[in-house]
């Protein structure tokens, strides 16, 4: 009997116990790596707000990679991610996000988008917030080609605050009356 036939006590336990920690050590890095991938995406997951001492609320959101604005809030206190849009007229909702949101879809129109006419539906947003700034009764389009989860934050909603861009940084202001 050579050697390499023979069992090694503790050879077994010693290779389970190295798979063991490569497994861990890999749903580690998975589990850091996917955050900074979610956190270049989206660096305002949870935007900086504040409130100014005249109550005017501020929320200073910071550029992506892309060079975009996108955030976290919500819409009728389901949590969604913005992509702020000036050059939307509404806000555009996929309808995904619509339905969970409790949105009704009332009369169809037609809408010009980057990838042509479609057509939308009108609809209402009974609360709408980002970090501090909340707004009331927001005209939104539910747009059923829309894939995705992001939601197009258009005029309808940015028209409602004043909003400064210095560099890489955008703030939200919302003056109190």
């Amino acid at each position: 009997m050579t050697r390499s036939d023979q069992h090694v006590p503790g050879k077994s336990l010693g290779q389970g116990m190295l798979i063991t920690t490569f497994a861990l050590g890999l749903a580690a890095l998975t589990f850091i790596l996917d955050g900074w991938i979610r956190n270049q995406e989206n660096p305002n997951q949870q935007p900086v707000d504040n409130e100014l001492r005249n109550g005017t609320r501020e929320v200073v959101l910071q550029r992506n990679r892309q060079g975009h604005y996108v955030a976290g809030g919500f819409i009728n206190r389901l949590p969604v991610t913005f992509l702020l849009d000036t050059g939307a007229t509404d806000v555009a909702i996929p309808e995904s996000i619509a339905r969970k949101a409790g949105l009704q879809a009332k009369y169809a129109g037609r809408a010009n988008t980057a990838g042509g006419v479609v057509t939308v539906y009108a609809t209402r947003i009974s609360t709408l917030s980002i970090g501090n700034i909340q707004l009331q009764d927001v005209a939104a389009s539910i747009t059923p080609t829309m894939g995705g989860s992001t939601i197009l934050l258009g005029m309808s909603a940015l028209r409602q605050v004043e909003f400064t861009q210095r560099g890489s940084t955008l703030t939200l202001l919302q003056v109190q009356d």
